[in-house]
């Protein structure tokens, strides 16, 4: 009986010392060598240590954050005056050969812009500094939004984007991230598609998901290159002369996965591409 009694205690404080980990107010000065078995004693220092790893970790991320915020925060400036100065001097009677290289520098400069963009959304996804709020609503507004958004892009192109029948699908997700990860996909979609084709969204409902299905007539990706899609910077071979940082579908990806959803895609090369986005009802 005094085994077991010296056992219950034992348990006891091993159970109150994770429940002091879990809640953030561990801390080992407030166990002593005396009061503990060496069992516990080791659990002590385990839970020490993990908690000052934790907090490092949170650390870590929290000045990641603030050196990704401060470069986007310096750069907007110079960033806006090189787009300015290119855009009064395409308005300038330049020689001929002078042109395509005030194009190319205001292009990379969007390419700049958008990928410092791309980075800080990211980041601040990743260390939580922005919560996504999954509630159930309607599908349909979601994909009516994000091909709105995007007409401009795709008209250019004169690609038409085709929405599905307005239905009463439904599914639980937070909208304003989730039109992110959808632009990204229709984004993505008209870059890589030819010039008057067509970009199809469909819905498809299942018993514990629904997909969005963006479906397009482009270049297609080969079967190799399918599993790298994910990878921050990834691009495939069709893409190398497409402007483009390879940072969207990583992103779509960390959206979704972190609202209990999920990203798939399927492709042939010269076949175009469908990329689903699985939510949960």
């Amino acid at each position: 009986m005094a085994f077991w009694n010296h056992e219950k205690i034992s348990y006891e404080k091993l159970n109150q010392m994770v429940d002091e980990a879990m809640d953030g107010s561990f801390s080992e000065e407030n166990y002593t060598e005396s009061e503990l078995s060496k069992l516990e004693s080791k659990w002590a220092r385990f839970l020490a240590s993990s908690s000052l790893a934790g907090r490092q970790l949170q650390e870590e991320k929290e000045k990641i954050q603030e050196l990704i915020t401060d470069i986007s925060h310096q750069t907007k400036t110079p960033l806006s005056g090189i787009l300015l100065y290119t855009q009064l001097l395409q308005e300038e009677e330049l020689p001929p050969s002078a042109l395509p290289l005030v194009q190319e520098i205001a292009r990379q400069a969007r390419r700049l812009d958008f990928l410092i963009h791309a980075l800080v959304k990211t980041s601040r996804l990743e260390t939580g500094v922005f919560q996504l709020a999954p509630v159930r609503q309607l599908l349909f507004p979601l994909l009516s939004e994000a091909r709105d958004e995007l007409a401009s892009r795709a008209a250019l192109k004169e690609i038409e984007i085709l929405l599905p029948d307005s239905s009463g699908e439904a599914a639980c997700f937070d909208l304003k991230w989730t039109k992110e990860a959808l632009c990204n996909l229709l984004d993505n979609a008209i870059k890589y598609s030819p010039k008057g084709s067509r970009i199809t969204l469909s819905l498809r409902s299942f018993e514990m998901f629904c997909a969005i299905d963006v479906s397009d007539e482009g270049t297609g990706i080969s079967q190799e290159e399918l599993p790298k899609l994910y990878g921050r910077f990834s691009r495939g071979k069709a893409a190398a002369g497409t402007e483009g940082v390879g940072i969207g579908l990583y992103l779509s990806r960390e959206i979704l996965s972190r609202q209990g959803g999920y990203l798939t895609a399927e492709s042939n090369s010269g076949c175009g591409s469908t990329f689903s986005m699985f939510l949960p009802k």
